[in-house]
């Protein structure tokens, strides 16, 4: 069964076009459904998306990579065009091949990060609770989570890894002399601002609020670190309070404009505001970034941070790469058998038939009160011309060419020497 993949990441997409392409896990249901409605043979499909990625999968009886991107470019409002430019499709081993990379770390922004996994995983489960992944695709879908475990625990490839959330704490380090005098917003109470605020609570700050939707969610994450909370509403009132800001949220809009932050500004008398923006789409208005008391970072300003430590673990690229080929080498092989299994269903069927009508016909004679050594004669006998005539048919009929092709495979097929 063809497999296919459609994406586009940090490497291949600007941030701003990754944010129309952006779903939150409860969004995930509703567009595997649409989009197979959309094919014309509707597929396995799973659908991962981060920060970082969004990824379609897809497992059918024909590869329709071309209507995938083009419903893909309609769902986030850009050209077929558009997205083909920077998109990149995948098919088969490739496709495999990639699956197993991006589980594995192996293509993170952060090499070797093992959120990726995580978000792997959650994106399986959202896939299976929409009921469109099937065998092919959970096969694969397993293998690559067996694979990137084997990965983790046979290389160096996570060794010394920079998270976005250490990447943040380090930017701030070189704007702040000491980050126990300084006020922290984190905007959000989702996994990445968790992780945030755990690194910057390292760092012993003044003062750590949480501002969320939900204050009880936002409560349960304060209390861990001895933090504040309050409602996402009041930010725009409250920013000039905060010397650094780190924004993380599942919302389509800004949350954060332009005006919101000048008025802070002018009630900080231009004192420097550190802002680092996690979301996409963006959380952070990007027009701020031209202010000029405030130092605006994108999940994608951070990527030159991240890659600092990443000539010691050059080394265990190899050898992941390695066990990602044996993993795809064994899952395509897999695929091959998969592909075998209706023409050996249709060859026992019709060796049952064979098999059921030689019987009800010795079952007949032994009741006329035939000779039993004749009866077994005449099954044996049947039952070998029915396997023959195929194959003796050929050998006397079409052109030369036929019935050579003929003789060779039923040499091969037919007069094998036991062993």
């Amino acid at each position: 069964m063809p497999v296919w993949a459609l994406g586009l990441n940090h490497t291949t997409a600007p941030l701003d076009l990754r944010g129309r392409f952006a779903f939150a896990i409860e969004q995930i249901e509703p567009t595997l459904l649409a989009l197979r409605r959309s094919l014309s043979r509707p597929p396995e499909a799973a659908l991962i998306s981060t920060c970082n990625r969004t990824e379609i999968y897809c497992a059918g009886e024909q590869p329709e990579l071309e209507r995938t991107l083009d419903w893909l470019a309609q769902s986030g409002g850009v050209s077929p065009a558009t997205l083909r430019s920077h998109a990149y499709t995948l098919q088969d081993g490739q496709a495999a091949r990639h699956a197993f990379r991006v589980a594995s770390g192996l293509d993170s922004m952060v090499l070797g990060e093992p959120q990726i996994l995580g978000q792997f995983k959650d994106a399986v489960r959202a896939a299976e609770a929409a009921g469109t992944l099937g065998s092919t695709l959970s096969q694969m879908f397993q293998r690559s989570f067996a694979v990137a475990k084997e990965v983790r625990s046979s290389t160096e490839i996570g060794a010394h890894s920079i998270s976005m959330a250490a990447a943040a704490v380090r930017l701030s380090g070189q704007l702040f002399e000491d980050l126990g005098k300084v006020n922290i917003l984190f905007v959000g109470a989702g996994e990445m601002i968790e992780l945030c605020a755990t690194h910057f609570a390292a760092k012993s700050p003044k003062r750590m609020v949480i501002a969320n939707r939900t204050l009880e969610r936002g409560e349960k994450l304060a209390s861990r670190f001895g933090g504040e909370v309050m409602h996402l509403a009041e930010v725009p009132a409250r920013l000039h309070e905060f010397d650094a800001v780190v924004s993380c949220t599942a919302s389509t809009l800004p949350i954060i404009g332009l005006g919101a932050v000048e008025r802070a500004l002018k009630q900080r008398r231009r004192r420097p505001m550190f802002m680092v923006d996690l979301a996409v789409p963006r959380d952070i208005e990007p027009e701020v970034k031209a202010l000029g008391d405030v130092y605006l970072y994108t999940v994608d300003d951070l990527a030159g941070v991240v890659q600092t430590a990443q000539a010691s673990r050059q080394a265990a690229v190899a050898q992941a790469e390695a066990i990602v080929d044996a993993g795809v080498q064994s899952f395509m092989h897999w695929v091959d058998q998969r592909n075998a299994v209706p023409l050996i269903q249709q060859l026992n069927a019709q060796a049952d038939e064979w098999r059921a009508a030689e019987i009800t016909r010795a079952r007949k004679l032994l009741a006329k009160g035939e000779n039993v050594e004749a009866v077994l004669e005449a099954l044996s006998r049947g039952l070998t011309q029915k396997m023959l005539h195929g194959a003796l048919a050929e050998l006397h009929a079409g052109d030369t060419l036929a019935r050579e092709r003929a003789s060779s495979a039923i040499q091969h097929f037919f007069l094998r020497r036991e062993r």
